[in-house]
C-alpha cells in the first residue's frame, strides 16, 4: 500500500507536469516513496527563462523548530555542490530540521555550461537590493528582478521564511563571514562544513546578490559557501551532506 504522503506528492507532481529533467524529476507515484524516502514534498516554484522547471525537494519533519533552505547552481557553471543536496534527496529520511532543497536554481546555464542564465544574466546581481546596473560576466539585467529564476526564488522564500539559508557556489573554498547578522551562524557553518572562514566582499561592494536580499528582507540568515574547482566526490556525495545536515541540527537514518 502506498502511503497517504507519497499519494499526495504523485498528484502534485503530475499535476506539475514532472518528468521533463530526468536527474531532478520524480514522474510517478511508484518512485516517490520508494526511491525516495527522506522526500517529504516535492513543488515546482518556477521555470527558467527556457521553461524548464525549478524544483524544490522537502525532507525532514516539517513541524522541526529549524526550517533550512540549501540551494546550489544559482550559476550554471558551478555544478558541484548540487550533488551534497542530491545526496541528501536521495538518502535515509532526516530528522531534527525541516529543510527544502533546490539542487539546481539556473538549469538554463547548466544546459548552455555558462555562469549566467538563457538571458545571460548572473542571477546573483539581479536581487532588488543594492542592485546596480552592471555589465560583462556579472550583468546585472535590465532591471532588479527582471529574471523569472529571481522571481521564482522571491515567491519562494517569501512564503517558506527559513531561519537560516546555506548557498552553494564555487570556486573561492571558503564560507563568507562579512555579514554581522549572520556571521554566527556562518562561523559554526564553516566548522562543520571544514572550510576556511573568509569574506566574500564582491572587490569592495556587492551589487544585488541574495544573501544581501535575504539578509535585508528576512529575519532569518543566509550565508555563501564556495567549495573550490573540484570538490571530490566523496567530499561532495558522503561527507559533506552529513556535515550540512549537522550544521542545522539534523540527521540522515
Amino acid at each position: 500500500m502506498r502511503s497517504r504522503a507519497a499519494l499526495v506528492i504523485g498528484a502534485a507532481l503530475l499535476a506539475a507536469g514532472v518528468g521533463t529533467a530526468p536527474s531532478e524529476a520524480v514522474p510517478t507515484v511508484a518512485r516517490v516513496s520508494p526511491a525516495r524516502p527522506a522526500v517529504v514534498q516535492v513543488k515546482v516554484i518556477g521555470h527558467s527563462v527556457k521553461g524548464r522547471p525549478i524544483y524544490a525537494w522537502r525532507v525532514g519533519n516539517p513541524d522541526a523548530k529549524v526550517k533550512a533552505v540549501a540551494m546550489s547552481v544559482m550559476h550554471g557553471n558551478e555544478t558541484a555542490p548540487r550533488q551534497i543536496l542530491r545526496a541528501i534527496r536521495d538518502g535515509k529520511p532526516v530528522t531534527g530540521v525541516d529543510l527544502w532543497l533546490l539542487p539546481t536554481v539556473n538549469p538554463d546555464g547548466v544546459v548552455r555550461g555558462t555562469r549566467q542564465n538563457a538571458h545571460k544574466v548572473d542571477l546573483n546581481r539581479n536581487f532588488p537590493y543594492h542592485w546596480a546596473r552592471l555589465t560583462g560576466n556579472y550583468y546585472s539585467g535590465p532591471s532588479a528582478a527582471s529574471e523569472p529564476e529571481t522571481k521564482a526564488l522571491m515567491r519562494f522564500f517569501s512564503t517558506v521564511k527559513p531561519t537560516y539559508v546555506v548557498s552553494f557556489h564555487q570556486p573561492l573554498y571558503g564560507v563568507d563571514v562579512s555579514t554581522v547578522k549572520s556571521r554566527p551562524f556562518a562561523r559554526a557553518l564553516a566548522d562543520h562544513l571544514n572550510l576556511p572562514r573568509k569574506s566574500f566582499v564582491c572587490g569592495g561592494v556587492c551589487h544585488g546578490t541574495f544573501t544581501e536580499w535575504f539578509n535585508h528582507k528576512f529575519a532569518g540568515v543566509a550565508v555563501t559557501v564556495e567549495y573550490g574547482d573540484h570538490p571530490t566526490a566523496q567530499r561532495m556525495q558522503v561527507t559533506a551532506p552529513r556535515q550540512l545536515l549537522a550544521a542545522l541540527g539534523g540527521h540522515a537514518g
